[in-house]
């Protein structure tokens, strides 16, 4: 009974990140493989100092009595996704850490390790970046403003 698809989603289509985080969520969670590339081009809307101030809030916190104890939030835009995602699965139940493990982002189109033939691409239905009316910012931004450095 295993009837599960692999999806491709590419991000220079420039979703919204949070619409595409709760679409890959349910793909997840009904047990599909899914990919995702060109991380860096997903887009959160919002002003871009809000947005810079609200994950400097979250990489900022620590835990007092032990500060290894804390949230981890990582800089990285390809990582950045992923927790962004993680978030929207019920991560601390065994179905949520399983379907965590179907989800692989990407920096780019190098992908190592994976036959992209096997994957089928998959269209979201949500908001583009142009059909935005407010600002917004590139996750690849973001990830520069809060201390990422890119190697070139």
């Amino acid at each position: 009974m295993n009837d599960s698809m692999k999806y491709l989603i590419d991000g220079n289509q420039q979703y919204v990140l949070g619409r595409l985080a709760s679409v890959v969520a349910k793909l997840l969670l009904k047990g599909n493989h899914v990919v995702i590339i060109n991380a860096e081009k997903l887009v959160i809307s919002g002003k871009k100092e809000t947005i810079y101030a609200k994950y400097k809030q979250k990489m900022d916190w620590k835990d007092k009595a032990n500060p290894e104890h804390s949230p981890y939030w990582p800089r990285r835009p390809d990582l950045l996704v992923k927790r962004i995602i993680r978030g929207m699965l019920p991560y601390k139940r065994k179905s949520g850490k399983e379907a965590y493990k179907r989800l692989r982002v990407f920096i780019g189109e190098n992908i190592k390790g994976i036959n992209i033939k096997e994957y089928k691409k998959f269209e979201l239905n949500t908001k583009k970046a142009s059909d935005l009316k407010e600002k917004y910012l590139t996750v690849g931004e973001l990830s520069q403003l809060l201390g990422y450095k890119v190697k070139e």
